[in-house]
């Protein structure tokens, strides 16, 4: 049984432009990334790059619509390399790019054509949250199937995955806050997850103490401590998505998709929406599996008693932003059953990572408490 494994290789940079002169980016590279970026960090390098502004195409998360818009523009272009500098939206469109054949990304997702990857891949985040960077997934609303689904696969690995601290400073608070706590997620639905061993533990557990620590200051000092953790949190999140990569998530992201697709709200705050109370489910069910070392790990880090770290974790979290009822998203009564159906129905990959197996009524019933 296959263990661990991490294809890409980690660099680290202080800058931008030691990045681009270390890695002679050039003309034959395209660039995905966000304008408001390349502005302060790349226009004045004049690398010769072609560089493709996701937001020019949509605004949100990704979908098929954006994709295949910017893949009728690149199709006029040649490029051998593929160079992602963004989030999550801008990194899961970059990871189709580099696939041999594609005319519809719907052709990707649905595994219509082959995979096969024809071009070389660099990401480098600009949130503290996906950890996609080394991970073999990219995620979409599918308009077309009124739905998220995920692409994984090997193929989608980055070459290189590319750390620079600078470039995690201009992310507005709110999005730093979601997405360091889908970061948490990661590292805690993987710790539990079926695949889940030795060596994914380590990473799991460092992620959650740093970035544990760094909320605790921030509840303390004030929102402008991060600036003082950059690294930090970059590289907790690349750990958690180093652990999940591994073992994949669960219940906690499979509840959050229809909430996410149906009413466009951005991935890391749907995640939110769900954590503490798929855990809480989880725990009631079987105390004593792995969920009792992560139990162990939120009582010492949180300084509370086992029984209440997920009290006293929301407790955290919301100090940082409060959590929301899913009617404030617009979502109706009769969508708990519909939401419950979709997740049966179309989120099977994750549901296989469960902790343990959560029943139709169990899973109506977190949508229901939430709601």
């Amino acid at each position: 049984m296959q263990l661990f494994k991490l294809k890409s290789r980690l660099s680290k940079f202080d800058t931008f432009a030691e990045f681009a002169a270390e890695f002679n980016l050039s003309a034959q590279d395209l660039v995905i990334t966000n304008e408001f970026l390349f502005q302060p960090f790349m226009k004045g390098l004049n690398l010769g790059c072609t560089f493709v502004f996701q937001e020019k195409y949509g605004v949100g998360e990704p979908s098929d619509e954006m994709m295949n818009a910017i893949l009728a523009d690149v199709k006029k272009v040649s490029y051998n390399r593929v160079v992602a500098v963004g989030g999550g939206t801008v990194i899961d469109i970059a990871k189709l790019f580099v696939l041999k054949d594609l005319a519809n990304v719907v052709d990707a997702f649905e595994r219509t054509i082959p995979i096969v990857k024809e071009k070389q891949l660099v990401i480098i985040p600009t949130t503290c949250g996906t950890g996609s960077e080394v991970t073999n997934i990219s995620i979409a609303e599918l308009k077309s199937k009124h739905t998220k689904m995920g692409l994984a696969d090997d193929q989608l690995l980055a070459d290189d995955a590319v750390i620079i601290p600078e470039l995690l400073k201009g992310l507005p608070y709110k999005f730093y806050v979601y997405s360091a706590i889908d970061a948490l997620i990661h590292a805690v639905e993987s710790y539990v997850s079926p695949k889940s061993n030795s060596y994914t533990k380590i990473y799991c557990r460092s992620a959650i103490e740093t970035i544990l620590d760094v909320f605790q200051k921030i509840a303390e000092i004030g929102p402008d401590y991060r600036f003082e953790r950059l690294e930090d949190m970059l590289v907790a999140s690349n750990f958690a998505g180093i652990a999940f990569g591994n073992t994949g998530v669960g219940a906690v992201h499979a509840l959050s998709y229809p909430l996410g697709g149906t009413y466009h709200v951005p991935h890391g705050e749907a995640n939110y929406q769900f954590f503490t109370a798929v855990f809480e489910c989880y725990n009631r069910k079987n105390p004593n599996g792995t969920i009792k070392e992560v139990n162990a790990l939120l009582a010492n880090v949180l300084c509370a008693a086992e029984d209440k770290v997920y009290v006293e974790l929301d407790n955290l979290l919301g100090k940082l932003l409060s959590k929301n009822q899913l009617r404030t998203y617009g979502m109706k009564p009769e969508e708990v059953e519909l939401f419950t159906d979709s997740v049966l129905q179309k989120q099977g990959r994750l549901l296989a990572n469960n902790y343990v197996e959560l029943s139709r009524e169990e899973i109506r019933a977190i949508f229901q408490s939430l709601y």
